[in-house]
């Protein structure tokens, strides 16, 4: 269920301050970039891992950054929050050499495809219980109705909502509510990318958010950047 990560590149991009509830992993495709984090200034770096809500901002612009958003209480989520020491708030790799070694991907390479498959090689056994696997079929299926509720999941395998909850959360990391969440704005950021005409108002109620304020405020809250500011952007933006 690669759902729990959200992957963008951007090219000759500076990011205003600002922070979100997303683990986030930003490496450079080519050239050093800097950025300050927790109001501290990296210079010349490849990369960087902060924790979700550590504020900062980036300035690429002579190069391409990829920035891949997981879900906190995902298993990668849970994964990555072990590799932090006590208090640390983000992990900076000065060179290409300690991004492949944090990771474990091949030497000398910086393709964000290995580092994808390294983080997904530490999820668990994908043998997800079959009512697991229902709901997520649902979700994907019927994410833009803004009238699903915890009622709706539990009708379909007839479970309580409480009991399917913990069954869920057990096996995938992550809570019911979030996960649907995650799916509309990784539909939502989709559309905005790839159908440039489309309004981001017409995009929020075709993803299942009730309104654009609602779409802002979890876009915001997750990614650390409004609707408006991706589409402004979206010519230097490229979704994987």
């Amino acid at each position: 269920m690669n759902q729990f990560i959200f992957g963008l590149q951007a090219r000759n991009l500076t990011v205003e301050i600002h922070h979100h509830s997303a683990y986030q992993i930003v490496l450079s495709n080519d050239t050093p970039f800097n950025s300050t984090i927790h109001g501290k200034l990296y210079e010349r770096i490849h990369g960087f891992l902060i924790k979700p809500h550590v504020t900062h901002f980036c300035v690429a612009e002579n190069g391409t950054l990829n920035v891949l958003n997981i879900e906190p209480y995902s298993h990668i989520g849970l994964e990555l929050a072990s590799r932090f020491k006590e208090n640390e708030d983000c992990i900076v790799f000065d060179s290409p050499v300690e991004t492949n070694v944090f990771f474990q991907t091949p030497k000398h390479s910086l393709d964000i495809n290995n580092v994808i498959d390294a983080l997904l090689s530490k999820l668990p056994a994908n043998n997800y219980d079959e009512r697991v696997t229902k709901i997520v079929e649902y979700i994907t299926a019927n994410y833009f109705k803004s009238d699903i509720t915890p009622q709706t999941f539990a009708d379909i395998v007839f479970l309580s909502p409480s009991r399917l909850a913990s069954l869920f959360k057990k096996q995938t990391g992550s809570s019911l509510s979030k996960y649907l969440l995650w799916t509309r704005l990784r539909q939502a950021i989709y559309l905005i990318l790839s159908d440039k005409e489309r309004s981001l108002t017409d995009i929020a109620y075709d993803t299942g958010f009730y309104d654009l304020p609602q779409f802002n405020k979890y876009m915001y809250e997750m990614f650390g950047m409004p609707p408006k500011a991706l589409k402004f952007s979206s010519d230097l933006i490229q979704v994987y």
